[in-house]
């Protein structure tokens, strides 16, 4: 199989082995710019292309990045991680089209930080395996895997929890993707949710003088704990206190 490969982070690699270990071929590797990029020495190490193979992802719509495209001659795509639309000129270069991993159960929490949405908005957390068309997260399902959130999860451990569902889902489906012997599935257009980027800024600052249900605030702390991340906070004498939430559960029932 020739794949065309966009990805990024840590599962971005870890996935990009599992296609490497069927034997497959990398005839492109598409990667963020270098500011951007999320272990993107052991991807290019992983992918073994040469250097004139190796696109950006800023320049995958210019007329240079399509030739080199067509002329490697791909057979499917696989995206994972990549944080950058993928219009309908790359799309149509590419014979059997491009599967994305997505962490979200769509048709919920299509684009932005999903393992947030799901806690703040109390939808099913999960991961979808789909086809990209020229909406954000809204191609036909392939396989989906649901993913329980505990009264203990934050955004960061529930986030732990996707990326290792994800790993075993792509495990078990690529074989019958790499074979063709799949039958994608339309999502719901009667249910959903989609996020932004920027979205997170509308319940990141905690208004002291606002009233909050205890489990909403809970949520939204808890939601944007991550390390690494700045996430909630309230002011105090015009400078930012930001907000992190440990959660246990008791070994013991008190009765």
């Amino acid at each position: 199989m020739r794949v065309l490969y966009l990805g990024n982070n840590w599962l971005g690699w870890e996935l990009l082995k599992i296609i490497r270990q069927h034997g497959d071929e990398i005839v492109t590797l598409v990667i963020h710019p270098l500011e951007q990029r999320k272990f993107g020495r052991e991807i290019i190490e992983t992918a073994g292309v040469d250097s004139n193979q190796i696109l950006e992802a800023t320049t995958l719509e210019s007329p240079m990045a399509l030739r080199t495209i067509r002329e490697a001659v791909p057979e499917i795509g696989v995206c994972v991680m990549f944080g950058y639309i993928l219009r309908p000129n790359f799309l149509r270069s590419i014979p059997r089209g491009c599967v994305n991993v997505h962490l979200a159960l769509l048709p919920y929490n299509r684009g932005a930080y999903p393992n947030v949405w799901s806690i703040v908005d109390r939808t099913p957390a999960g991961v979808t395996i789909h086809f990209v068309d020229e909406g954000i997260d809204t191609g036909d399902v392939i396989a989906q895997g649901e993913v329980p959130i505990e009264p203990i999860d934050t955004g960061e451990s529930l986030n732990r929890k996707l990326v290792r569902r994800a790993t075993a889902l792509f495990a078990e489906a690529w074989p019958r993707i790499r074979t063709g012997q799949i039958e994608p599935k339309p999502q719901s257009k009667e249910v959903g949710t989609y996020h932004r980027v920027k979205d997170v800024t509308q319940i990141d600052e905690i208004d002291l003088n606002r009233k909050y249900r205890a489990g909403d605030l809970i949520n939204i702390i808890r939601a944007r704990t991550f390390a690494g991340y700045r996430g909630a906070y309230f002011r105090h004498e015009g400078s930012k206190v930001y907000l992190r939430l440990t959660l246990r559960a008791d070994e013991f029932d008190d009765g």
